[in-house]
């Protein structure tokens, strides 16, 4: 059965455009509740919403609801906590069912919905084409005896701070260490500096102060210009750099150096393995993570297994194969010891309990490895093109593939979340690297 709706993180789109309007986001909610309720028990059902600090995501959140309480759930309501935040309350309120409303690192103007199971993992491809099938046909509601109820949770962000609490190692503290942390105006505008603060740093908050447009808006991990700034300005040690739910982080030095989810990795994955809790041996990643990620791992007689692209299949191959550490470039680090999902704040405090524990400054930490130049390009399409079968852009691709032979790769994908292909290479000659990706984008455009 396959999927149209559901891209590589949940549904995502433009707000108020399909599939992001109120009237689809009722009826996926009344899907997935169809497809989680459980007969033989009338009250119980119960599904979790968190969301972002999106304008959009009043509605959604609203329209969701009745979808959800249609069918017979009960919603217990969040408001604005990190997408780690879900998976972990899902699991631990007993819910049947969890949902995240965000964009992650979009614009304002975007937003998502993602679902997370009863043991706090998001979805699986089978189990989001079953919902997709539920919501192709009519969908049964429940007896008005059975109607859900819905209820605000009040406490549920502090739920969730006090477990990111008690993952950092016990003895250690954050006295001295002066923090630059950017929530990116989303959903730890007020969990990150409050857990920091608790745990004895001194904080400096940035992208704290969201009205609803400003989400990932020059701030936040996929602009860390803002951080370096105030790093540097203030004196800071070290800044942690969050998207707008939450789930990734890019980590800066004192210098404002940014280390993203590689490096990350490298440096946690070398830690775990002195430390024989390293399961397998292994860092699960996806196919753009960074050559010199893979060199480093294999110099320590570790092992690199690549996914495509996406959390959700990194973690379903840590979860497949037993494997506890992983992660994707763009700074989603997972450590399912821990969560179920990526988590930003939770490996930002990781970082700093290294920092605690070996008195080494972040640059010292940042730089595991020398990275392989790497160039990654997108190139926009309508939603009636498909550029990679055209035979031009095929041959193009092949024509790069055969010169980086023995001296880089070539990876070509669609988005799963945005209508982009994105051409990334890596090669040790710059100037081929470039020469390369530039010849498959031109092709691309040409195609469209």
């Amino acid at each position: 059965m396959s999927r149209k709706l559901f891209g590589t993180d949940g549904v995502r789109g433009r707000a108020n455009t399909y599939p992001m309007t109120a009237e689809m986001a009722l009826r996926l909610g009344a899907a997935a509740g169809r497809y989680f309720r459980r007969e033989g028990r009338l009250s119980a059902h119960r599904v979790v919403i968190g969301k972002d600090t999106r304008l959009s995501g009043y509605m959604l959140e609203t329209a969701l609801t009745a979808g959800l309480t249609s069918t017979g759930m009960n919603v217990l309501l969040l408001g604005p906590v990190p997408t780690p935040a879900v998976g972990y309350l899902t699991r631990s309120m007993r819910a049947d069912l969890g949902v995240m409303i965000s964009a992650s690192h979009n614009p304002h103007q975007d937003n998502g919905i993602k679902f997370f199971g009863p043991d706090g993992f998001k979805l699986s491809d089978e189990a989001e084409a079953e919902i997709e099938a539920i919501l192709a046909g009519e969908i049964a509601p429940a007896q008005p005896d059975n109607i859900g109820r819905a209820k605000r949770i009040e406490d549920g962000r502090g739920r969730y701070q006090e477990f990111v609490k008690t993952t950092f190692p016990a003895g250690l503290r954050l006295d001295g260490l002066k923090v630059v942390v950017d929530c990116a105006n989303g959903a730890a505008y007020k969990a990150a500096p409050d857990v920091l603060w608790e745990l004895g740093a001194e904080v400096v908050p940035v992208g704290v102060t969201p009205n609803g447009t400003n989400i990932n808006d020059r701030c936040g991990s996929t602009y860390t210009q803002t951080a370096a700034e105030a790093v540097v300005a203030h004196g800071a040690h070290v800044g942690i750099c969050l998207d707008g739910d939450a789930d990734r982080v890019m980590i800066l030095d004192q210098n404002g150096r940014v280390a993203d989810g590689d490096q990350i990795m490298a440096l946690f994955a070398a830690r775990w393995a002195e430390e024989g809790r390293l399961n397998g041996g292994t860092l699960v990643a996806t196919v753009m993570s960074n050559l010199g990620l893979e060199r480093f791992l294999t110099g320590r007689g570790l092992h690199l297994e690549r996914t495509a692209v996406g959390d959700r299949y990194v973690v379903e191959r840590m979860r497949s194969g037993g494997f506890n550490l992983g992660g994707e470039q763009s700074g989603h680090i997972v450590m399912t010891d821990y969560a179920t999902t990526g988590d930003g704040l939770l490996a930002g405090l990781h970082f700093l309990a290294e920092m605690a524990r070996t008195e080494k400054p972040a640059s010292e930490l940042v730089q595991s490895f020398e990275t392989v130049p790497q160039l990654l390009k997108n190139v926009r399409y309508g939603a009636d093109k498909a550029p990679l079968s055209v035979k031009s852009v095929q041959a193009r691709i092949a024509e790069a593939e055969a010169r980086l032979i023995g001296k880089g790769r070539v990876l070509i994908r669609k988005s799963g979340t945005e209508p982009l292909i994105r051409v990334m290479a890596e090669c040790e000659d710059e100037g081929l690297l470039v020469q390369e990706v530039e010849g498959i984008v031109a092709a691309v455009q040409a195609a469209v």
